[in-house]
């Protein structure tokens, strides 16, 4: 191993230690790390430009705009309402129901998405019920990866996967689906157990709640009916963007440029604000920082003796896939990840055949989706979440993240590991 690749992973470690202290703001440790990767030449600047995923960060950026502006109308403030006079104001309830939700809208949009229309809801009904929104958007954001695992557009590593195995949406939903609904019943049972006895709201809290009128909460109705309309035809472009041939990125940029036109400011700066920048800038730092561990040949080096480890035994090779991807997903992103391992599994489909790599490949998608609830910068969802909570006043840390994800990324590659053995390898 090269004194590059010693330094590197050293430089990784310390920059989770530093994070995971929260001694100095995460964005500026990897910003910071990311220019000391292109400085000592472990990247270049035009490779490490063309590592970061910018599909991923102008969609946040066009999501993050609609969803401020749709906010200004009182939207959300009408959803959590609504949804805790459904729940008759029952915190457990209430935070069952929405983590169910996050799941649901995270197959069908995808995750990151979901939990920048569905945590400002959950951050405004905990503040009503006097209860910490931390825990609501904690469990939303795990909920989050473990339903944007059930199809093709849920997660980025599905889209990936699906491409080279040639697997379609109906594939995903069939062979996943069945495993995010047992995962998602589990989450709501830990969920229940851990977070029971923090979930007390006086009775008169609850009856306060029963007498809201969530149609007051509506302050802008004309653009209320503009917002609607944008966000669906944004939702339908997600859906649909395979056969349109455009990526959710442009969809959501065309839709939030439409929406600040419609919304009749002449000056964009006040609709800018709305963009999580350190989330933004964090991003991409943590992408030049994986891509440079990605070109000294690290991860392909890890992901090569994982495969030659099993001998190219497909039941232990499916097994091992579940916890190292989960295991990987939890510190890196899964995108880097994934593009690495896949050309690995298609030489061991030609090799063994295409159709006995079958289970390595669903092993891939649930470790990689799955494992990225394992730290608070294992997936894109967790980051967003937890900026947005923070602008709110409320600060998630890494410890606390973790914590809880560490729990559910083990329980969910334990179901993950049974199912596979049941499905494809009994």
């Amino acid at each position: 191993m090269s004194f590059l690749m010693i330094f590197a992973l050293a430089a990784f470690a310390v920059i989770f230690i530093i994070i995971s202290t929260e001694k100095i703001n995460k964005t500026i440790v990897v910003v910071i790390a990311a220019g000391i990767f292109i400085i000592l030449g472990i990247i270049d600047q035009e490779t490490a430009f063309l590592e970061i995923d910018w599909n991923v960060i102008f969609l946040l950026i066009g999501m993050m705009i609609i969803v401020g502006i749709t906010k200004k109308t009182g939207v959300f403030q009408y959803f959590a309402i609504k949804v805790a006079k459904i729940a008759k104001g029952n915190p457990i309830t209430i935070l069952v129901m929405l983590s169910a939700l996050t799941a649901v809208l995270s197959a069908l949009l995808d995750n990151v998405t979901t939990v920048l229309i569905l945590t400002p809801v959950s951050i405004l009904i905990a503040v009503e019920l006097g209860l910490p929104p931390i825990l609501f958007v904690i469990s939303e954001a795990i909920a989050s990866n473990i339903g944007g695992a059930a199809t093709l557009i849920g997660d980025p590593p599905n889209i990936m996967i699906g491409s080279a195995a040639d697997l379609g949406f109906m594939d995903f939903i069939v062979n996943l689906g069945p495993i995010v609904v047992i995962n998602i019943i589990v989450l709501s049972v830990v969920v229940f157990i851990f977070f029971r006895k923090k979930m007390h709201v006086p009775r008169d809290r609850r009856a306060r709640i029963m007498e809201f009128d969530e149609t007051q909460a509506i302050k802008d109705k004309p653009l209320l009916i503009k917002s609607i309309i944008v966000v669906g035809m944004v939702i339908l472009g997600f859906v649909f963007h395979g056969m349109l041939n455009l990526e959710p990125a442009t969809i959501a940029l065309f839709g939030a440029g439409v929406l600040m036109l419609l919304s009749g400011k002449k000056e964009v700066e006040e609709l800018f604000h709305e963009v999580e920048w350190g989330t933004i800038f964090f991003f991409i730092g943590l992408f030049i920082i994986v891509g440079g561990l990605v070109k000294l040949g690290i991860i392909e080096i890890a992901a090569q003796f994982l495969l030659n480890s099993t001998n190219n035994d497909i039941p232990m090779t499916s097994y091992l896939m579940i916890w190292v991807s989960g295991l990987f997903s939890s510190f890196l992103d899964n995108i880097p990840y994934v593009a690495t391992m896949i050309p690995l599994v298609k030489n061991l489909g030609a090799t063994l055949g295409d159709a006995q790599v079958i289970p390595i490949w669903w092993s891939l998608a649930m470790g990689a989706c799955f494992g990225g609830n394992g730290t608070l910068v294992g997936a894109s969802a967790n980051v967003v979440s937890a900026g947005i909570c923070s602008k709110s006043g409320y600060k998630i840390s890494f410890l606390e993240f973790t914590k809880y994800g560490s729990i559910a990324t083990v329980i969910t590659l334990i179901t993950s590991t049974v199912y596979v053995y049941l499905v494809y390898l009994h």
